[in-house]
């Protein structure tokens, strides 16, 4: 299974879309360089999915999606966003 980077910075993630595999692991890299207490954690509701997300350090968020769709992934307050294709 690829990685993939995802930077947290300036109040958005990059890339914010990101296209993936059903049914194989994905590894998702955030680094969060972004100070704003905002960016603390990432969120997909869809997935019940969270993880807390250091600054400037990598950490890697690990799943299997099952099903095809698209899942949002924000932040805490819901103003960073980005969306999960799943094929």
């Amino acid at each position: 299974s690829g990685i993939i980077e995802v930077v947290v910075a300036e109040g958005s993630y990059s890339p914010a879309r990101i296209e993936v595999p059903a049914g194989r692991p994905v590894t998702l890299r955030f680094l969060r360089k972004d100070p704003s207490p905002c960016a603390e954690k990432v969120l997909f509701d869809g997935l019940g999915l969270a993880a807390d997300l250091p600054l400037n350090t990598e950490r890697d968020v690990t799943f299997t999606p099952k099903l095809p769709g698209e899942y949002e992934f924000t932040c805490d307050m819901r103003m960073y966003r980005g969306s999960l294709v799943v094929k």
